[in-house]
């Protein structure tokens, strides 16, 4: 997999890792008290401490799969080819490839053109046999 195909899965992963963290933990905050002019929040249905969630670590395993995420994508970012000379060189080594694209799109179009030749004849000769078979001539 090439290294562009490797970033975007990584984004991806991040993205991934990003949403489910701030899901869970806005899933399984405990309810706040806003002000003291409010009343006390009810309690969670889940108070069990069998079915409660570890809110204490949940926040910390999710921060460090978010982190080690990221740290892969800026080693991937950090294995990108370095571009050498700037811009101008960029503008010219495109300009090199737009040249070589070019010719080589030249060769393809001549290459079509003469199968395209040669698939005519081939027609031509393959009617002609068609031909002399149903006449029941032999070929010239």
């Amino acid at each position: 997999m090439d290294i562009i195909s490797q970033l975007q899965d990584q984004v991806n992963t991040v993205a991934a890792l990003a949403f489910n963290t701030f899901g869970a933990l806005q899933r399984d905050a405990p309810p706040v008290r806003l002000s003291p002019n409010y009343p006390e929040p009810p309690p969670n249905p889940t108070d069990d401490a069998a079915e409660a969630p570890n809110t204490s670590e949940q926040p910390k395993l999710l921060g460090a799969g978010l982190v080690k995420a990221a740290k892969q994508f800026d080693a991937l970012v950090a294995a990108l080819p370095l571009s050498d000379g700037g811009e101008e060189a960029q503008l010219k080594r495109i300009a090199e490839l737009q040249a070589e694209n070019d010719a080589v799109g030249q060769e393809l179009q001549r290459q079509l053109e003469a199968a395209e030749k040669e698939l005519k004849q081939v027609q031509e000769l393959f009617g002609q046999a068609t031909d002399n078979c149903l006449n029941l001539k032999k070929p010239d």
